[in-house]
């Protein structure tokens, strides 16, 4: 049976405001501005409109605030082909970011507010969306509904991906409920106490887990498949901005899952177009186009 998206995303949306700064933010220290952009972001908002700009059909579940930060980011996703008929307008200010980056290494410092009325729950979920999908993604924003949405795509036999970058009292259980864990760094030693990450990625390996995959930053990426490890480096670029970077990253491994790559190609493709986006700033702002990934994988090789 053909579904009618090819992922649909459960999770966060956000408008950051970003701030460029000469060197990075540290106590008591006062830092002109050098530059500010608002811009569209969060983290499965990112995703999704990396799975549509590379070509999939996209559909995002979530909550936007009835403001004009939520405004901004309807009209970002919906201009993006991204589909939002499924999503909830709550009132509320819609989630918003500050973040500060370092102009001279790209690197940043992210804070943030999300107003509790912005909640997504379980009972909130169009159980048709979720299960009319070739892939489901979620995040750890809204751990309850994540954790039902990826059982109800897992009792329809739906592979579900996931973003997890910080650590509760619910991320493992959120961890071993999809088949496709996408963890951010620090993710695995938190949750297994285990500082050599092949072996951690060993210690959470559930039978029903594909593959589970660590986005490293600077040292690339590393996938476990069975029992088998695969790393790819990371692709060297002039970095302006690396806000949304790990976001992109799963919207291309999306892509390229879904197109039968295999593990090392899968990493190389998501590692060059996270690249890709660590060269632009913004989040959204920042998602590639397929010919530009190509691109960049064409100079790798």
């Amino acid at each position: 049976m053909n579904s009618t998206f090819d992922v649909v995303g459960i999770g966060e949306n956000s408008v950051d405001f970003v701030y460029r700064l000469p060197g990075p933010p540290a106590p008591n220290a006062k830092l002109p501005v050098s530059a500010l952009r608002v811009s569209c972001g969060g983290q499965v908002a990112t995703t999704l409109s990396t799975c549509a700009a590379l070509g999939l059909r996209a559909a995002y579940v979530g909550t936007f605030g009835n403001d004009d930060n939520g405004g901004r980011i309807r009209e970002a996703l919906t201009r993006r082909r991204v589909d939002i008929t499924h999503a909830l307008v709550r009132e509320a200010p819609n989630r918003y970011a500050v973040i500060l980056v370092d102009e001279r290494t790209g690197d940043r410092t992210v804070v943030w507010e999300r107003d509790p009325r912005l909640t997504l729950n379980a009972s909130d979920l169009p159980r048709d969306v979720v299960t009319d999908t070739r892939v489901l993604h979620v995040d750890d924003v809204d751990v309850g509904a994540s954790l039902a949405t990826a059982r109800l795509a897992a009792e329809a036999g739906i592979p579900v991906t996931c973003d997890v970058d910080r650590v509760t009292g619910e991320t493992a259980a959120l961890v071993a409920s999809v088949t496709v864990p996408i963890l951010a760094e620090h993710v695995p030693a938190a949750l297994t106490g285990e500082d050599d990450i092949p072996r951690a990625l060993r210690a959470l390996r559930r039978d029903h887990h594909t593959m589970i995959v660590v986005t490293l930053g600077t040292q690339g990426a590393m996938l476990l498949e069975g029992d088998v490890v695969h790393h790819v480096p990371a692709f060297e670029v002039d970095a302006v901005d690396t806000t949304g970077a790990g976001d992109v990253f799963r919207g291309a491994f999306i892509y390229a899952m879904l197109r039968g790559d295999g593990p090392l190609e899968l990493l190389r493709f998501a590692s060059a177009a996270a690249a890709v986006s660590c060269t632009r700033e913004g989040a959204m702002d920042g998602v590639p186009t397929l010919g530009e990934v190509e691109r960049v994988l064409t100079m790798r090789n």
